[in-house]
């Protein structure tokens, strides 16, 4: 994600602009990751990167052909390594290490991890094994992001070798400009078609054929916007044609970095194409020294910045995800804890641009045995560099140990949540065929038979029933009302972990409920419950727990559900995660649009009782389970509630 280096090259042109450029991107995918709900296209801050590098190294390399009548490609290839691989290889070493004595719960497929990401083959990994880029709750893996320099890996070791036969079949650089645009458009094409839904979401992302394009227009652009023959002086007309673009371009880039998010069809089906066109004509303007673009997008903070974007992308995950682990009331002060996390990135990057990337792009590795073995023969003449290298070999032992002995895939967990949770899970699945029935017949006698208003005082209760009312702290009135309630309740791991208890007061409940559900996925499970005929009248939802949510998410869930259902929307209580205000303020917001919609408040509730919570300080253990489930019974039983309207 870098300028490759010109030395090389007798006559070269550095781009200051580039920096500029870079830093845009780094701080879009920074806040994306920071404060997700405050840019939700932050994460389009990669394709900007791949144009940049696409266009740059193609240019360099024409400009070494032209100057040298060669490609050395050993050279391009050591050049790159130098430049990427020291800082990559601590990143990686140092989080395993951390991984192996702090955070256990991180510690599957540690050796798959490392080999795949100094292989340069992680994208494809993470498709079979990883987690989506945009589940930001489920464990999420400090690793994730290393997905985009697996990409650029493969394209810097293949890319050299490609443009040497295409330079030697065309003789005319527009004939390589056209099949590499075709090339970028078929990739575009190609993940269009792959992506039928947010299943195929892990695919289509991390897929290198389905992301190619946007590195494939960088290229493109090199072959007929070189920027050593480009004008310096433009007549008045071009030069208002040449800033106007990158001033609209560059807009129109800010405008999608707010609006386009990852879970949007449109995004997989032009959307992203679309960006990294604008990305490339916003390359093209800063290129060019006629305009004023370069300028714009040059100063001290973007050089500063830009040049140690490689290391603030790189460090980034690391840091907020062993952040965020020890600092467990995120939601509290969500911009302050941001503001914290984006210092100590910066920090780390500084100091790896200063210590360890720029001096290893200089160094001659054929050294590096003698220097081992004068270390070991008299480390006293290393002075305070042998404090650096002892802990350096303590960190990379580890990391390897770590590597050698975690398991291939996640451990059972034996912990009472989890333990809960799949207990739930499998009563759910048993358990929704006997609610769906009883749901239907409930309804024919509700249809049948209409109870009058205080029906309630005449119904006789069993042993059973009057202590589950004391469990749960209901009277009779809501107990009854709710006890042949058809509900269907859709949700996240909060719901399996709450849909026992849910169930033994509101037996006719169906649970369409997964781990690590987010707002995305809902709908598909809607369209799934109404072909099912499970969509009862009143619907329980309670999802905002593993990513933010925007108004046009939440306003297309409440319209699938339909306007004659009454829908009891449970907000949010995760104090570990900076959207919590966030997701809340979105559903109180949606209650108050939708007549038949109903906030009910559980984070107001449990927000000062920790002890009702698992170790997570998100999951509900028993006694808030009970608590959960009787403020859900008191808002479909109110007086005022759509139920009793």
């Amino acid at each position: 994600m870098q300028h490759a280096g010109s030395r090389r090259l007798k006559h070269s042109r550095y781009i200051s602009g580039f920096d500029g450029i870079r830093t845009v991107a780094v701080i879009g995918v920074i806040v994306y990751h920071l404060l997700p709900y405050s840019l939700q296209g932050g994460y389009l801050g990669v394709p900007i990167f791949f144009v940049v590098s696409g266009y740059l190294i193609t240019d360099l390399l024409l400009q070494e052909y032209e100057q040298n009548s060669r490609i050395d490609i050993i050279g391009f290839y050591i050049r790159r390594m130098k430049r990427l691989y020291p800082a990559l290889v601590t990143m990686v070493l140092t989080t395993a290490a951390y991984i192996t004595l702090f955070q256990r719960s991180l510690f599957a497929s540690l050796k798959a991890i490392i080999s795949t990401n100094l292989l340069y083959v992680y994208n494809w990994w993470e498709i079979g094994h990883g987690q989506s880029y945009f589940d930001r709750f489920n464990g999420e893996s400090p690793f994730t992001h290393l997905w985009s320099l697996s990409i650029e890996g493969q394209f810097y070791l293949i890319w050299p070798l490609v443009l040497v036969v295409l330079l030697f079949i065309f003789k005319e650089r527009k004939s390589i400009f056209y099949l590499i645009s075709a090339l970028a458009v078929a990739s575009a094409v190609w993940m269009s078609y792959l992506y039928t839904g947010t299943a195929m979401t892990n695919r289509v992302y991390y897929g290198t054929d389905t992301r190619m394009f946007a590195i494939l227009l960088g290229v493109a652009l090199a072959f007929v916007w070189p920027a050593t023959k480009l004008r310096s002086e433009l007549n008045s007309r071009a030069k208002w044609l040449l800033n106007g673009a990158g001033l609209i371009s560059f807009a129109l880039l800010i405008i999608m970095f707010f609006t386009m998010s990852g879970q949007s069809s449109f995004t997989y089906h032009g959307g992203m194409f679309l960006f990294t066109l604008l990305s490339a004509i916003l390359v093209a303007t800063v290129a060019h020294p006629a305009g004023f673009m370069n300028q714009l997008f040059t100063n001290r903070i973007f050089d500063w910045v830009g040049k140690r974007s490689y290391g603030i992308y790189l460090y980034q995950f690391p840091i907020m995800i062993f952040y965020e682990a020890k600092v467990t009331n995120i939601a509290a002060h969500p911009v302050l804890n941001a503001l914290v996390e984006a210092i100590l990135i910066l920090i780390v990057s500084d100091l790896s641009y200063r210590y360890l990337e720029n001096p290893t792009r200089h160094y001659t590795y054929s050294q590096l045995p003698s220097l081992i073995k004068e270390f070991f023969q008299n480390p006293r003449k290393f002075g305070w560099r042998k404090y650096v290298i002892i802990p350096a070999a303590l960190v990379t032992g580890v990391a390897l140990f770590g590597a050698a002995t975690s398991p291939a895939h996640s451990e059972a967990n034996d912990s009472a949540l989890q333990t809960n949770i799949k207990h739930n899970q499998k009563q759910d699945a048993s358990s929704n065929r006997e609610a769906l029935k009883k749901q239907r017949e409930a309804n024919k006698k509700a249809a049948a038979e209409k109870q009058r208003e205080e029906a309630w005082k005449k119904v006789k209760l069993s042993a059973h029933q009057k202590e589950l009312m004391k469990t749960y702290g209901l009277s009779k009135r809501q107990y009854v009302q709710v006890k042949d309630l058809s509900v269907t309740a859709i949700g996240d791991s909060v719901m399996v972990d709450v849909s026992k208890d849910i169930r033994q007061v509101i037996p006719n409940t169906y649970v369409s409920a997964g781990v690590g559900r987010q707002i995305w996925q809902a709908p598909k499970e809607i369209e799934s419950l109404k072909s099912q005929g499970a969509l009862a009248n009143t619907v329980v939802i309670n999802l905002g727990t593993n990513s933010p949510m925007t108004d046009s998410q939440i306003d297309k869930v409440i319209q699938m559900v339909g306007p004659k259902r009454h829908i009891f929307w449970v907000n949010t209580h995760v104090p570990t995660r900076n959207w919590e205000a966030s997701v809340n303020a979105t559903i109180a917001k949606a209650a108050k649009r939708y007549p038949n919609v109903e906030m009910v408040d559980w984070h107001g509730l449990s927000k000062d009782h920790q002890s009702w919570f698992y170790s997570d300080n998100v999951h509900p253990n028993p006694t808030g389970n009970q608590n959960f489930t009787r403020l859900l019974i008191q808002q479909l039983t109110a007086p005022n509630s759509p139920l009793e309207k």
